[in-house]
This record gives structure tokens, sequence and C-alpha cells, in this order.
């Protein structure tokens, strides 16, 4: 059914960081106009004391991961991941993978979310189907490890391909996903490089995320991680490289040179402790940074407003400079440069011909309060409760805080049992 409706006299965030009170008439999928002055239409949205920006676009996360939340915190990440994260997940079923990715798809809606990057496995056509029941739209990989298995969780990344890039009307597209340089050697590189060039597959991988990471890749190898991978002709399909905290000169003109988009993840990084990604080197060298939220059993949610300001944030303390990342810049990495780490066309601006991704921030709340700058607040004030609307592809999948695709009662009863079967809790 074709969608024709208009929000009214909304506050709108323009592309360049300014706001102004427009009307955003969207037809199908797109946003068909931008206006002023009075509208009238078979469906209005009330715009008032809301703030309409592009959809957040998680970059970086591990959607089924909400079934580990709070199973094991406070620890270095490769003990937390071999003690912990990996046993438990070789415990995983196909139904595991699916209400872990449908609570992610309510958490992310509910926090004005509309697109993500998600990285696991086994079972990802399970969270193709969440993509597709849910409207939201997902870049997916299969995780794989190149060492037990690997060569049957590359084929599986070729089935995902095949089967679901481009399905839901466009709205899931597929990456490779090998998932570091310590658990997939250079060899086993290559043949991700075989497999994803002959499908004209882009890449999403764990990229210099702890110095340990660093110092075994030298030790190992003699070189860094970047230059590394750089050898194996993996950067030359496009990558979208998560994390990316420890990097020398060298690795970012790599980074430059090639494209790379990077996924920064402040709260994860913060959390395990791995450090603090240089943002403004990468943002002053060109190089697209969106932000994600990683895994809810390393951050532990998938608010991306939360990861919005702390990236805001941490990017003053690491430089002492309270100029760096400014607000609308934040919401820039999150909105625009997202889409662009995803490489999803037409995506993450709110302009003419673009898609109809759009969220409308309720402005009523104390918090919101005096109301001089509405980029201003949304970073540094507000909290993602405000989401009250949240439209993908022009299709409204939350209004008045309402879910309008998915049953959350539903959803939350049958991910509480599979988390139970898990933990025995």
């Amino acid at each position: 059914m074709a969608n024709d409706f208009v929000i009214s006299n909304v506050k709108m965030f323009k592309p360049n960081g300014s706001v102004e009170v427009a009307n955003i008439h969207i037809t199908n999928d797109k946003i068909s106009a931008i206006t002023q002055g009075e509208v009238t239409g078979a469906k209005v949205i009330d715009g008032k004391n809301k703030f309409a920006t592009p959809g957040l676009v998680n970059a970086h996360t591990h959607a089924s991961m909400t079934l580990l939340r709070s199973y094991s915190d406070d620890k270095a990440l490769m003990d937390w991941l071999q003690k912990d994260i990996w046993p438990i997940e070789d415990k995983m079923k196909r139904r595991d993978i699916y209400w872990g990715a449908a609570l992610a798809a309510v958490e992310m809606i509910k926090s004005g979310t509309t697109a993500f990057a998600d990285m696991y496995g086994p079972c990802m056509e399970e969270v193709a189907k969440v993509v597709d029941e849910s409207g939201l739209r997902g870049s997916l990989s299969q995780g794989i490890i190149g060492f037990a298995d690997g060569d049957k969780k590359l084929a599986a990344n070729v089935e995902l391909y095949k089967n679901f890039h481009g399905a839901a009307n466009g709205r899931i597209t597929v990456m490779f996903g090998p998932h570091a340089i310590y658990t997939c050697p250079p060899d086993f590189l290559k043949k991700v490089v075989g497999e994803a060039s002959k499908l004209g597959a882009e890449i999403h991988m764990h990229m210099n995320e702890t110095k340990t990471e660093i110092e075994d890749c030298i030790k190992n190898y003699g070189k860094r991680p970047f230059e590394v991978v750089a050898e194996t002709g993996l950067l030359d399909l496009g990558m979208l490289a998560a994390h990316c905290v420890h990097l020398s000169d060298n690795e970012i003109e790599i980074i430059r040179a090639k494209k790379v988009r990077v996924a920064h993840n402040p709260g994860s990084n913060m959390k395990l402790a791995s450090g603090i990604a240089p943002v403004t080197k990468l943002l002053d060298k060109g190089v697209t940074v969106a932000l994600g939220t990683d895994g809810a059993s390393s951050n532990n949610n998938l608010d991306m407003l939360e990861e919005i300001r702390l990236a805001a944030l941490l990017a003053k303390v690491d430089t002492l400079n309270p100029l760096a990342v400014p607000a609308a810049q934040a919401i820039q990495m999150a909105t625009e440069f997202g889409a662009k780490a995803l490489n999803l066309k037409n995506v993450g601006r709110l302009e003419e011909g673009c898609k109809a991704d759009i969220v409308l921030w309720d402005m009523s709340g104390v918090e919101w309060q005096p109301n001089y700058n509405p980029t201003s607040l949304l970073v540094y004030s507000a909290n993602s409760a405000a989401a009250d609307t949240v439209i993908v592809d022009g299709q409204i999948l939350m209004e008045g805080r309402e879910l309008k695709t998915l049953d959350e009662e539903k959803i939350l009863a049958e991910f509480k049992a599979c988390a139970n079967r898990l933990t025995g809790n």
C-alpha cells in the first residue's frame, strides 16, 4: 500500500546542522517535498513540539547478543570472549538468534534507530526475517572465525548474500564478516577476498580494538593489523571497520587512501577499557566515522542517542578541546555518516528525494526546557525515550511510542524463555 502523508510544522535538522521549521511530505518510500506554510492531506502528523532528524544508524552491533546482556561484565576483552561469551554462544540455536534479534529490534525502534549493521552467526537468516518483519534496515554479515569450520562459515556468508542481499524491498543488504585479525589469519582472509569479490560484496570486520591485538599481530606477522589486512586485498573490496581504537599514522593513511569507513563504539570501548579512538584525526583526514553500540553484552544497551553523547564528550576529553565534535557533527556521525558507512544510498539526510527514514523526538519533556537549540538539547540533554515516531522507507514503525510492526509483549516472553534456557536462570 502506498504511503502518502505529511509531517507538519516540525523543527527539522538540516544537513548543514541548522534547524528550520518545515513540512516534510512523504510519498511511498521517499521525502517528496519539504515546504513551509499550512498543509492539508489525507494524513497529517502534527510536528508541533517535535524535532525531526534522520533515523539513527547503528554502524556496528551484534543484535542477538541481547540474550547475554549482564551475563558477564567488568572483564578484559579476551577473558570476556574466551571464558564467558564464546562458550555460551556455542549453545545458541536458531530460535535464540531470532528472538534475540527481535528484542533488539524493539529496543532499536524505541530509541530512534532505523538501520543497523549486524555481525553474528550462525543462522543470520533469522536476523534477516526480523529485519523484514520489523521494517528496519539491516546490513547483515555472517561472523566468520577462520580456524575451526572457517570454510563452512565462509560458505554460509556466501549463501546469506545470495539469498538476502537486496531483500525486503532493498532494506536488507549483506556484507562479509571476517571477525578479526586474531581469528582470521591472512591466508584465510585471502579466501574471504576470493569469495566476496565474486559477488561484489563489501567487508565488515573488527579492527585495532585493543593494544593486545596490535601487539600479537606484530609478533605473529611483523606488521600492524591494517598493514597486514591491506596486503590480503580485503580493503580493496570496501570495508566497514569496527572500533579502530589504536591506529598508527601509517594505518590512518591506509584508512584514508582505501576509503575505509570506521564504526566508532565509544560506550563499548570505555566499558571494556579498550581505549579512545582517534576520532578527530580521522575526521580531519576526511574519513567517514560512524557510530555503533557494539553488542548489548559489552555496552550494555542499543541506545544510539547515548553513543552520540559519548562520542561528542569523549572527543572533547581526548583532545582537551571543547570544540571537538560539536553537537551537530555528532548527530551527523549517527545519521549521514552511518548511512555512508553501511553504503546505503539516499539515506541519512532530510532532503527531497532521500529515503523517508525519520525520527520525531518529543520536546515536551522537562529536559528539553528551555528550547534554545534542539540540536544541542538532543545531544547533551535528551534521553532516547523522547523518540516518539519512527519512520523507515516511508512506513511508520512507531507512532506516539506505540510499535506498529512488532508485538513487544510476545517478543519479550519468547526472549525470556530463550535466555532462561541458555543460562539456566
